[in-house]
């Protein structure tokens, strides 16, 4: 998101990013990029005297569960509006490999075809273009769900100019690390899986190798999983992911299930720390590039590539150099800002032509399938209502 933010300011547009989440405390100054900052009440009317009157050339939604809220308020009082939709990753993909997961199943078109593909498909349907993160989940969209590839715009993430990392050597550099935020449900997953299956077969090869596990929001049931005797370290929040990852020698990363792209292996990259990590985890990392990562998809075979490669210097070397290659070669914003730009100019100028030829976008903003809309209403009502008594 940020690095969105940062395309459309340097194109010139004057930004206000509106949120109706509870402010945190590793929230980002907003203000100090350019942007400004509005709250937003759910489910309220307040929202259609306030779109109306700022009467946006361009609106993008971040996540689809935005555009069911906000998506028919916007069509109904800026019409003219170019409506995009950030999908981040595809909610529906991460679902369904997370059922497979539960159910011990490898993933089907059953655990594909969910209730929330059909809701997270029809807001990409209602938008004029939706943001891709990754090529696999474009190829899904376009070839399993037959979206036309006119409202599709692949826009991984965008690295902005910046210095040279200083990175350590092997030598210097020395444990294991694990980081992301643990209120996401595969982050989660992934902790249990080293903690129970796979820590265990590496430590017992590396006894005085540790595991640190970075992450923002740890709840208890994951402090209580530190254990020094046994190497397993829950650092929590990391104040520098750069620094923690750039220190360790290897990343792990076992994620039994996820879609889009991991920004823990963009920050691996950015460090050179070669990882180790699941066939989910390196999905649309590489393309066609040598990959700066090993994959394995069982505890066994995990194990012993991140045992072997934290022990061979020659292999980890190769490996920490192609890592170094990934970002300019595959998410350069002096790349892929250009072209997200170019794409929105196009559509916004061939708008309503375009609308017109997506005619089950319009279908789902008829008003009988707005159900979304009444179900908004009904609750502002309702809450209107309780206000009242």
């Amino acid at each position: 998101m940020l690095q969105l933010l940062s395309v459309f300011r340097s194109a010139g547009y004057q930004v206000v990013y509106g949120s109706a989440a509870e402010s945190s405390q590793h929230a980002v100054d907003l203000a100090e990029l350019g942007v400004e900052a509005v709250t937003l009440s759910l489910n309220c009317a307040s929202f259609d005297d306030y779109i109306r009157h700022l009467n946006p050339d361009v609106v993008m939604f971040d996540r689809f569960m935005m555009e069911e809220q906000f998506g028919w308020r916007v069509e109904q009082y800026c019409p003219g509006a170019l409506r995009i939709l950030d999908s981040e990753d595809l909610h529906f993909l991460r679902h369904a490999r997370h059922m497979a997961v539960k159910q011990g199943e490898e993933l089907s078109n059953a655990h594909l075809y969910n209730e929330l593909a059909k809701r997270e498909i029809a807001a990409i349907l209602r938008c004029d273009i939706t943001l891709v993160i990754s090529e696999f989940e474009w190829s899904l969209l376009r070839d399993v769900f037959n979206i036309p590839a006119e409202i599709l715009h692949y826009c991984p993430f965008m690295q902005g100019q910046m210095s040279v990392l200083e990175t350590l050597e092997f030598e210097q550099r020395e444990h294991f690390v694990s980081i992301g935020n643990f209120r996401h449900a595969p982050n989660w997953d992934a902790v249990l899986y080293l903690k129970e299956q796979i820590w265990p077969l590496i430590r017992q090869q590396l006894p005085q190798a540790e595991l640190h596990v970075y992450g923002a929001y740890p709840p208890p049931k994951a402090t209580a999983l530190h254990n020094p005797k046994q190497g397993f370290l829950v650092k929590g929040w990391a104040e520098d992911a750069l620094s923690v990852v750039g220190q360790a020698r290897v990343m792990l990363s076992p994620l039994r299930f996820g879609a889009g792209l991991k920004g823990k292996l963009i920050d691996a990259a950015l460090c050179k720390t070669p990882a180790v990590t699941s066939s989910i985890g390196a999905e649309g990392m590489y393309g066609a590039l040598p990959p700066g990562l090993l994959v394995a998809d069982d505890a066994q075979a995990f194990a012993e590539q991140a045992i072997g490669l934290y022990q061979h210097k020659a292999q980890w070397q190769v490996l920490s150099e192609y890592a170094g290659q990934l970002l300019p070669a595959r998410f350069s914003q002096a790349e892929h800002g250009p072209r997200l730009l170019a794409c929105m100019e196009h559509v916004a100028s061939n708008l309503e032509a375009l609308r017109q030829a997506n005619f089950f976008g319009s279908m789902l903003r008829h008003h009988s399938l707005k159900s979304t809309q009444y179900m908004a209403q009904w609750i502002e009502a309702k809450n209107r209502l309780k206000s009242l008594s």
